[in-house]
């Protein structure tokens, strides 16, 4: 049974990058299965600092076969430019290496016009996009009225192609959205360049992943973003696109679930999410101000894609449970805990309250969400700097209590427990 699959239990942002790399190394495939340039990966090693946004994280070891999936949806300008970006810094990033699904979706310019237009339409119920053209991009998909990559094989039929689309979504923009008219032959022009480069990195990934499972390689499948932003199962309609659970990973890469034998569930030791939508264990004071960081820090509560402050708050239990149960967690990996550093009392959501109901569940009405509760447990805290730490045992008493807690409430082991942001600052036990 030769595949992990690595999911985020919160919103996203749980130093997927890390743990992912970590794991990357005792694999033969890494390979990300859904979401788009609207969510970023970020790895240290040796020092040096990589963020990553659509190329797997796995590229960094030198040999890897890296794959994306047909669940994902592709800006070939973002993905072109991140692939020179690691080239020029001596990453290999070539067609042996480096695989795109013919099945994954792209994103073309007036997907990112349509989606900036759409959030400034909706005013104070705006859902906090990216405005990355990634839901616009899905829509199509569903409508099936998509571009996918593999017609990228055929540039001059392709360009095409871009040419009509752009024309239609004009229409849209202009008549609807009041914006003004895209220039369809320099779209059309543009796209056919990116094509000619790209051509040679399209694959059928469902078929390559399913020969290397066969022949008992082992597979490494990584996703974006986090189990509560889940279209299906997240805290709808303050959601992504996608689908970051793992059955994501089943649809985006196409294979069977009799491969799976990890499910790796991502926790950071607090919570932080970015965009509008309820957040029970928000922090607004100068504790939250502190998890988030000056920008400095290295651990930066600053979006690797986008840059925007992510909201900080203590660790919510309930819906690290909420999680466990959605996605059949297997394992979990505890990162970042080395913040809590220096914090008198740690405090942990242990359940809700909803207007004096002790909710254990995660209610999945937004608006009843919103007006829940936290109810919290009291940890102490430590005042050792643990970013040395190699062992379990060599954390601070109330450090492991801190983690043997989190492994009680969400309900399965933890993995791994990440002490810094280096690649050898994780402790596994």
């Amino acid at each position: 049974m030769p595949a992990t699959i690595v999911v985020g239990t919160q919103w996203g942002d749980e130093g997927k990058g890390k743990v992912i790399d970590w794991l990357a190394e005792k694999t033969d495939l890494v390979a990300r299965f859904g979401g788009g340039d609207n969510a970023g990966h970020t790895v240290t090693v040796a020092g040096e600092r990589y963020a990553l946004h659509l190329v797997p994280s796995g590229i960094l070891y030198p040999g890897k076969l890296c794959l994306m999936g047909g669940g994902m949806v592709i800006n070939p300008a973002s993905l072109l430019a991140e692939m020179d970006h690691l080239a020029a810094r001596g990453v290999d990033v070539f067609p042996e290496r480096l695989k795109l699904s013919v099945k994954a979706h792209l994103i073309l310019p007036y997907h990112i016009a349509l989606d900036g237009a759409q959030e400034a339409g909706r005013g104070r119920q705006a859902l906090g996009t990216t405005k990355r053209g990634i839901g616009p991009a899905y829509s199509d998909k569903s409508a099936r009225v998509g571009l996918r990559a593999g017609a990228m094989h055929d540039p001059e039929g392709f360009s095409e192609k871009v040419y009509q689309a752009t024309e239609d979504k004009n229409a849209v923009l202009t008549g609807v959205y009041g914006q003004s008219a895209l220039d369809a032959k320099a779209v059309a022009a543009q796209f056919h360049d990116y094509a000619r480069r790209l051509a040679p990195y399209l694959a059928d990934v469902s078929l390559l992943v399913s020969q290397a499972l066969a022949a008992g390689q082992r597979l490494l499948c990584v996703g974006a973003q986090g189990t509560l932003l889940d279209l299906d199962h997240g805290t709808y309609p303050f959601v992504t696109s996608s689908a970051p659970t793992v059955g994501g990973a089943l649809l985006g890469l196409g294979f069977g679930p009799h491969y799976v034998d990890q499910v790796v569930g991502l926790v950071k030791a607090y919570t932080t999410r970015v965009g509008a939508g309820p957040f029970v264990t928000e922090l607004l004071d100068e504790t939250g101000d502190r998890l988030r960081g000056t920008g400095a820090e290295p651990w930066d509560e600053f979006g690797t894609t986008t840059g925007r402050p992510r909201r900080c708050g203590w660790l919510d239990a309930v819906i690290l449970r909420y999680a466990a149960r959605v996605n059949g967690l297997t394992h979990a990996a505890l990162t970042k805990l080395d913040i809590l550093g220096s914090l008198e009392t740690i405090k942990i959501a242990v359940a809700y309250d909803y207007q004096g109901q002790r909710l254990e569940h995660l209610p999945l009405d937004a608006e009843v969400l919103a007006a829940c509760q936290p109810i919290y447990e009291e940890l102490p805290g430590w005042s050792e700097d643990i970013s040395g730490a190699r062992a379990f045992g060599e954390l601070p008493r109330a450090a492991r209590r801190y983690v043997e807690r989190v492994e009680e409430l969400l309900g399965v082991p933890i993995l791994l427990i990440g002490v810094g942001s280096g690649r050898e600052q994780t402790i596994a036990r």
